[in-house]
């Protein structure tokens, strides 16, 4: 009679417990399943600025430069872009589309082009610079037909004569119309002229005035930037 009951039990501990372990095993089955896999964040979007002396940030930090402030701006308003300055002191419009290959390399969302100024005032007639400036766009349209296109307008001053200095202003109202790029109408204005905000060359800003550059850039630039967010 022991041995019996001895044997009921350990029957009964045996298959109870599988019994239990069944039942767990289904109502884990019943349970919806959990999507585990994490949503992968939108992949970063590439700003590149084309530029001379003044992206390049000549006679100040680079963090100081207007470019760096710029990248601050962005990040500040969470957007999910990063700023290469390809700025390059010296540079003309022909420099400019020389290396424009090489940097096509990497995907471009967004060109800041802002070349030109030395075109002036080495006194290139303002139709070659023209011309380069469209084939640089044109090279970034046929790699990256989406990408957006900002255009920095420059101006010379007077001692240019009146003619050339007329021709050369028009030189980026007549891209941004024959492009549909958007324009910062005058990228040193609240700065040119003024000997507080540029350094002894009355050329380049000092770490102030590029902080009024970047100011005129970003007026223009965010606006691009949040259309562009989501694509």
């Amino acid at each position: 009679m022991t041995f019996v009951a001895m044997n009921v039990k350990k029957l009964f501990c045996r298959y109870g417990l599988i019994s239990l372990c069944v039942l767990m095993c289904s109502m884990a089955a019943a349970q919806p399943a959990t999507n585990t896999t994490a949503k992968a964040p939108p992949a970063t979007k590439t700003i590149v600025i084309l530029g001379d002396s003044l992206a390049a940030g000549l006679g100040v930090d680079p963090s100081e430069a207007y470019p760096a402030l710029l990248q601050e701006k962005i990040d500040s308003a969470g957007l999910n872009f990063t700023v290469v300055n390809a700025g390059v002191s010296g540079d003309t419009s022909a420099d400019g589309l020389n290396r424009i290959n090489w940097l096509l390399r990497r995907p471009v969302d967004v060109l800041i082009l802002e070349l030109g100024g030395n075109d002036g005032l080495r006194g290139i007639p303002p139709s070659t610079t023209e011309t380069n400036l469209q084939l640089i766009i044109d090279r970034v349209k046929q790699k990256y037909p989406h990408a957006e296109i900002v255009i920095a307008g420059m101006r010379m001053p007077p001692n240019m004569g009146e003619a050339y200095t007329t021709a050369f202003k028009g030189i980026f109202s007549a891209l941004v119309k024959s492009n549909h790029a958007a324009l910062v109408p005058f990228l040193l204005e609240g700065v040119g002229g003024k000997p507080e905000l540029n350094q002894p060359d009355h050329i380049h800003p000092t770490a102030a005035g590029h902080r009024v550059v970047a100011e005129n850039v970003w007026k223009v630039l965010k606006p691009v930037l949040t259309g562009n967010a989501s694509g």
